[in-house]
């Protein structure tokens, strides 16, 4: 098929790309000239592993090209699909103006039968504010149907989500337009849902928002087992055994962040709010998040008296690993409250990607190492953020040689309790017990 895909951000161009590696012929288009440009001289504007090969080898079969020209990208495709932006507003709102931009393209453009297709995640009732769009500004009437055909990438396997979905939700009322997305979807062999706009639109959010409480509930439950000193790993797998809950996202950590999770709590919220719904549980959900990564700073407190007075290392930037997305990174905010309440900390960094992003957000405030022997070295005290492999395969007893005192605070779990206290290392994780460098008893 003949296929053209608005926005190359992170859905838009794995989408794309993806659908040209099944065969279709696919155009990319962006008004970002900067990003286009880049895309053409073989750079990625986003990191995702095996993305940059995929787009190497389908350039050189002209079965994917990028450009700035809306006009030709919709006159020579069957399917349009808007994958853009939807950002969060200041009130947690879902910010769909990138949206109608795409479809008063679509409407200047739109020269034959289309099905426009919103990839993006957006709230209840945009299929119908699309229809109307392009309805009202098309130069003449054009035969067209709307589709909700949502996404469930996940940023660092993105490329390997989209060849091996769990399912495709394809929400329209038009069985032409549902017999084409059937075609184009039928060589991933999965199970195809097919249902209403509205309720396609509703499935991603209520996905995402279901995946987020069940992180902060293994948060609260890390935080709650810490006090009763039982231990979360234990726990975890012990309820995630249970097949109704499932071991997937019961990982204790410092909370969710990136492009998905916060964002469509809040949209959520939003769509339940308009609607008159009081949606109080994941109200709960987005609080006990805000305040999970504070348990670092509470963590390094107990072992460091004179903190503004200290060298700390932050490993791993990125909201999750394999990805350089720092959006609503715990690490961001980890910088920012320690650089505030302790004035006079320096702090290292070290990420394999997403230091440059980083960089570019906080600017200079911190030190930005090289190397994770660099970050670590002579330091008073080194908190894991982000569980890269680099970061989990460093090995322990590394981290301790270089430290100027063998105090971790790992956000992630990455390590074994016992290992930690074999090796004298003061060990502080998320709902288990506290090591301490003594190695006379487990706090």
């Amino acid at each position: 098929m003949n296929i053209a895909v608005i926005g190359t951000g992170y859905v838009g161009l794995t989408s794309g790309v993806c659908f040209a590696e099944l065969g279709n012929t696919v155009i990319c288009v962006d008004i970002d000239t900067n990003k286009i440009d880049q895309l053409n001289n073989g750079l990625m504007p986003i990191y995702e592993p095996n993305l940059k090969e995929i787009v190497q080898k389908n350039k050189l079969l002209n079965r994917i090209s990028f450009t700035t020209d809306f006009k030709n990208a919709v006159n020579q495709s069957e399917i349009v699909i808007i994958a853009v932006g939807t950002p969060s507003l200041e009130d947690g709102d879902v910010d769909v103006s990138y949206v109608e931009s795409a479809a008063k393209e679509i409407a200047k453009h739109i020269n034959g039968y289309k099905v426009i297709v919103n990839k993006s995640t957006v709230p209840v009732g945009t299929g119908e504010l699309v229809r109307t769009i392009i309805k009202n500004n098309a130069k003449e009437k054009v035969d067209f149907d709307v589709a909700s055909v949502p996404e469930f990438l996940r940023e660092g396997s993105a490329v390997n989500d989209f060849f091996n979905s769990d399912r495709i939700v394809i929400g329209t009322d038009s069985e032409r337009a549902k017999s084409l997305l059937m075609e184009l979807h039928s060589p991933l062999k999965t199970l195809v849902q097919s249902t209403d706009i509205r309720s396609a639109e509703l499935i991603k959010y209520a996905a995402n928002s279901f995946l987020a409480m069940k992180i902060s509930f293994i948060n609260e439950i890390a935080n709650l087992a810490e006090t009763l000193g039982a231990n979360i790993n234990d726990i975890a797998e012990g309820i995630g055994s249970d097949t109704r809950i499932g071991r997937r996202f019961l990982a204790a950590g410092i909370g969710f962040g990136g492009a998905c999770f916060p964002k469509d709590t809040n949209g959520l919220i939003k769509i339940a709010e308009k609607a008159g719904h009081d949606f109080k549980l994941m109200q709960e959900v987005i609080n006990v998040n805000k305040i999970q990564y504070k348990k670092m700073i509470h963590k390094l407190k107990l072992e460091l008296d004179h903190i503004q007075r200290s060298t700390i290392a932050i490993l791993g930037l990125s909201f999750k690993p394999n990805t350089d997305d720092i959006r609503d990174a715990p690490s961001i905010k980890l910088i920012k409250d320690l650089l505030s309440l302790y004035p006079g900390v320096q702090i290292r960094v070290f990420d394999p990607i997403a230091m440059p992003a980083v960089r570019d957000s906080i600017g200079e405030v911190v030190f930005y190492s090289k190397s994770i022997e660099e970050a670590v070295k002579n330091c008073d005290a080194a908190l894991i953020v982000t569980e890269w492999n680099e970061i989990k395969e460093f090995g322990l007893d590394r981290y301790k040689s270089l430290l100027k005192q063998p105090i971790i605070i790992d956000g992630r779990n990455c390590f074994g309790l016992k290992e930690a206290f074999e090796l004298g290392i003061t060990y502080h994780s998320i709902g288990r017990k506290a090591v301490v460098t003594e190695r006379q008893e487990v706090l």
